[in-house]
């Protein structure tokens, strides 16, 4: 073998070593990770219907029959929404369980809560949702 030929396999290896390690997710310095860690809780106020903004509204209404789960921002900031499609009657309540930011994501765990024992829910269905609102960040929402 000529020496050209060695130098030229050698180099064909480690390009191969490189694109390998690339495609499979793993990096030297752990750039993109994302461990899952809570870095902090986010601050949030559950938004009132008349104060969501309208285009948000929009997209709410034609989404609640079905469950929906929509992120909006504007200047004012995030406004993250979760819906839980047509419920049989009404008395329905949504609690946010967690809103917090990780690495490189934002995390938001609701939970439907059926009516009370004893409480009249009606026999209309309702649809039940919930538009919470935090700061204007730009990491994608984890709906859990």
């Amino acid at each position: 073998m000529t020496l050209n030929r060695k130098v030229f396999l050698a180099m064909s290896l480690c390009i191969w070593v490189m694109v390998v390690r690339l495609l499979s997710g793993c990096s030297a310095i752990g750039v993109g990770k994302d461990s899952g860690d809570k870095v902090r809780d986010l601050k949030f106020t559950v938004t009132a219907s008349e104060e969501v903004p309208e285009e948000l509204q929009k997209l709410i209404d034609e989404k609640k029959a079905e469950a929906f789960k929509l992120t909006y921002t504007n200047d004012q900031g995030l406004y993250i929404a979760s819906g839980y499609g047509q419920q049989q009657s009404g008395g329905y309540s949504i609690a946010v369980k967690e809103l917090y930011l990780t690495d490189n994501s934002i995390v938001f765990r609701t939970e439907l809560m059926g009516p009370q024992k004893g409480e009249e829910g009606g026999n209309e269905p309702s649809y039940p949702y919930i538009v919470v609102k935090t700061e204007l960040l730009d990491e994608p929402v984890i709906f859990q």
